[in-house]
């Protein structure tokens, strides 16, 4: 049974840093692209960033970029989200995700397995 884990979510003010991770059972992690979405109360899941199989290749939404990093442990099956500089509008629920195919997409319906999610608020 695949299970997707996330933690690290939580409280911070405007400026500060969190850092999230995403513990993947029931599969070779590895052999998957693993991305970050998030969703915000009322908005549709949104694209967050994406680091390819081998942690090559990454991919941030212009939102995040500059501000957070994924990073990956194929060794401990495990992926990673740093976010900096968090701003309000960064407050939403965080999933980590996992992708079969051979190329990163920022595209939620590309991916195969889903965490339940865990809550970054970030008061101003």
């Amino acid at each position: 049974q695949v299970q997707l884990v996330e933690s690290g979510g939580g409280l911070v003010q405007a400026g500060g840093s969190l850092r999230l991770s995403c513990a993947a059972s029931g599969l070779t992690s590895s052999r998957y692209a693993m991305g970050w979405f998030r969703q915000a109360p009322g908005k549709g899941r949104e694209f967050v960033a994406v680091i390819s199989r081998s942690g090559g290749s990454t991919s941030y939404s212009d939102s995040v970029k500059g501000r957070f990093t994924i990073s990956r442990d194929n060794a401990k099956n495990a992926v990673y989200l740093q976010m900096n500089s968090l701003k309000p509008e960064d407050t939403a629920v965080y999933y980590c995700a996992a992708e079969s195919s051979a190329f990163i997409s920022r595209m939620y319906k590309e991916y195969d397995y889903w965490g339940q999610g865990t809550q970054v608020t970030v008061s101003s």
